[in-house]
């Protein structure tokens, strides 16, 4: 029997209380996440950003094992709901799937948007489908040439309508114009309703939709598709020419597309998980399919994300700049 001193009896006891008093390290730091996730969308439900969030949310509640909601938070072409997030806690349990009118447009043409990029932990691109210049079918305007031709040669005469000041879509108008040379009036609009309306009426000549918008206008002949705004073709309309295949406008490539991000100073084990749940859902087949039925191209998910952003803003300033954009 091996004995021992009082002061070892003593120093033993205490080791056995304190191992007793002190919780694991999984009690210590639970692991992420251990309830619902909020993602924040800047929409009313039903348009294209508010599709994408609620598609993605699905996926990610399956790989992270929590519920996964949707929060709507409309106004200020998706403002107010991005701001909402840069206010909340970085802890993972509210995220924002955003598009790039409020990510990063919105802060270059209104002192109101008080956030930056740096208020955001990027997580990844989710997807992005082209604009589509189309033309009234009174105006018998049919190509892409026949277009910068009579509008070059009418200064002013013409116009075009966009979903409002300062989105994509009026600012794909305005990189028309700069680059061909053709000057146009704009003309903001409240939503896509009210632009269709006067397009099919013949009561404007030209606009700008997103393509899963305008598509259906399309193949129905309402309205005249004159070419998609990004640099290819887009796969879900191969016949629709891109803008940049025209020598005048070689240099169109805007769209819109969708992000995930994260208050900024989100704990890097967190934007990991995160980064790993979202690279899965775009590999995805029953993903990538609900994605490509909406018009929209799944990113590939080795994109450096906050370099894409950083490249998106400075080209939107330029155009904005041009334009001389100010709400």
């Amino acid at each position: 029997m091996r004995l021992t001193t009082l002061p070892q009896q003593l120093a033993a006891i205490g080791l056995l209380a304190l191992t007793a008093a002190s919780p694991p390290a999984s009690a210590q730091a639970p692991a992420w996440p251990t309830r619902p996730i909020t993602i924040v969308v800047g929409y009313p439900p039903g348009g294209s950003t508010d599709l994408t969030g609620r598609t993605v949310a699905a996926e990610l509640s399956t790989r992270l094992g929590v519920p996964v909601v949707i929060d709507n938070v409309g106004g200020a072409g998706g403002a107010i709901g991005a701001q909402k997030v840069a206010n909340a806690a970085p802890d993972g349990y509210t995220l924002l799937v955003g598009a790039n009118n409020e990510i990063a447009i919105s802060r270059l043409v209104t002192s109101a948007t008080k956030y930056e990029l740096k208020d955001f932990t990027p997580i990844g691109l989710i997807a992005s489908q082209p604009l589509v210049l189309v033309a009234s079918t009174n105006s018998g305007v049919k190509t892409v040439a026949q277009f910068i031709d009579v509008v070059k040669k009418n200064p002013g005469k013409y116009s075009y309508g966009s979903s409002g000041v300062g989105t994509s879509l009026h600012l794909a108008g305005e990189m028309v114009k700069q680059q061909s040379g053709a000057f146009m009036t704009h003309i903001p609009y409240r939503g896509v309703a009210p632009l269709t309306n006067d397009l099919i009426g013949g009561n404007i000549d030209f606009g700008v939709f997103v393509l899963s918008s305008g598509l259906p206008f399309i193949k129905s002949g309402k309205v005249v598709a004159l070419g998609t705004t990004e640099a290819k073709r887009s796969a879900v309309t191969p016949d629709i020419p891109a803008l940049a295949e025209s020598p005048q406008l070689k240099g169109m490539d805007i769209g819109v597309w969708f992000a995930l991000l994260g208050p900024a100073k989100l704990p890097e084990p967190i934007a990991a998980r995160l980064r790993k749940a979202l690279d899965d859902t775009l590999q995805s087949p029953d993903f990538r399919r609900k994605m490509e039925a909406s018009s929209s191209t799944v990113a590939t998910g080795k994109l450096d994300v906050a370099r894409f952003l950083q490249d998106e803003t400075l080209k939107y300033r330029k155009i904005v700049e041009f334009a001389n954009i100010k709400e």
